[in-house]
């Protein structure tokens, strides 16, 4: 029997965090595409645009005036997806399968810098810094919101993952329950510190118990070359493309030195290594295929604890979470090509063809000097 081959067999990979499986199938990278191309992001926007919603001084959708803001600016979305406390009373369900749950809370846009034509790509590294300060700030005040359980921080880059305004932000949905794919990755978390894995090398979660992401993290960076998937690593953090990718340029940062809960409990240290491996990495993706890379980003983390809990109580549970951010890129072949999440991969499980390793190598091999500043 042919001897298995992980970059020429199909087989399937499991993902720790959701208990998903992913099929990897490196044999279809060789097939034609005919199919639809995205048009090339545009690259000569102005540094001020005086149509533009976000930028300093206009006014935006809802009517409201931005000011003339000098680097981060932060407002509650004039289109919030929800709404604040007090919210009504969920119907009693006529049948179980009918269930409706109330939800409330806040959503916040954070501009990142005051240039319509700039990315975390291209941002400095102080800039970037203030980004992480913004991100840490609404953690902090809206987990002091009554009611509030969960504080949901993501990126949308690009017109193909849904961004509707070019100009460099991101968003922060606070939430009076922890959703579904958060909440997954927590139980995950959960039954794996409850587990008898034991790894010395590798930092543990509370009470000495073994951490996922922190044994996931040390396994990554001891990998032998020939199957790494490191992308880029600091004296802090290490950015992977997960061993359980679904998408073809997928990355996972971690903290690897120590067990984090938050973005709240970072040192400066911490903080300023985040700012440097979060500008590497995105540039490292602008470099890929010399395009402006479209991803979504999010960073999974603590929930907020109860105001009732008491100390055990976050200890033995909360703290098990491991601060960690997603990186989904689109992008397959090229600028115009990206993989699309349909068929298969909708009714039975998700389906990659570039294998991470693949992924991996092609990303490392990028340089750190922006492909716009390079000359």
């Amino acid at each position: 029997m042919e001897e298995f081959d992980a970059e020429t067999h199909p087989h399937r990979r499991l993902n720790p965090l959701t208990n998903e499986y992913v099929l990897v199938s490196p044999h279809r990278t060789k097939r034609p595409w005919l199919g639809q191309t995205e048009a090339p992001q545009i690259l000569d926007l102005p540094q001020y645009d005086p149509a533009c919603y976000l930028c300093p001084g206009n006014p935006r959708s809802g009517g409201q005036q931005n000011p003339v803001y000098e680097h981060t600016y932060t407002f509650v979305n004039d289109f919030s997806a929800v709404l604040p406390a007090p919210a009504p009373t969920s119907p009693a369900a006529s049948h179980p399968l009918l269930t409706t749950r109330s939800v409330h809370g806040t959503c916040d846009v954070l501009i990142f810098h005051p240039r319509h034509d700039l990315t975390l790509a291209r941002l400095v590294i102080p800039d970037i810094e203030r980004v992480i300060e913004a991100w840490i700030r609404i953690y902090k005040q809206r987990g002091t919101q009554e009611g509030i359980k969960y504080v949901q921080i993501f990126e949308n880059k690009g017109a193909i993952m849904g961004c509707s305004n070019p100009h460099p932000h991101g968003q922060v949905w606070s939430l009076s329950d922890v959703p579904t794919i958060a909440a997954t990755e927590i139980a995950s978390l959960r039954r794996y510190s409850l587990s008898d894995v034991t790894d010395s090398a590798a930092p543990k979660g509370p009470k000495g118990r073994p951490c996922l992401l922190c044994e996931y993290a040390h396994i990554e960076i001891a990998a032998p070359e020939a199957e790494a998937r490191v992308v880029v690593k600091n004296d802090r953090w290490v950015a992977v493309v997960p061993w359980w990718a679904t998408w073809p340029f997928e990355v996972l940062l971690l903290p690897y030195q120590r067990h984090v809960p938050s973005i709240a409990d970072l040192t400066e240290d911490e903080r300023v290594a985040l700012a440097e491996i979060l500008s590497k990495i995105t540039i490292k993706y602008d470099n890929l295929f010399s395009c402006s890379f479209a991803y979504s980003m999010g960073i999974h983390q603590r929930p907020i604890p109860a105001p009732e809990s008491d100390a055990a109580d976050d200890e033995d549970e909360d703290n098990i979470t491991h601060l960690h951010l997603h990186f989904y890129p689109p992008l397959l072949r090229s600028a115009s090509v990206k993989k699309f999440l349909v068929g298969f991969e909708l009714m039975a499980e998700a389906q990659r063809d570039l294998t991470p390793e693949q992924a991996a190598r092609k990303l490392r091999a990028c340089s750190e000097v922006h492909y716009l500043h390079s000359n």
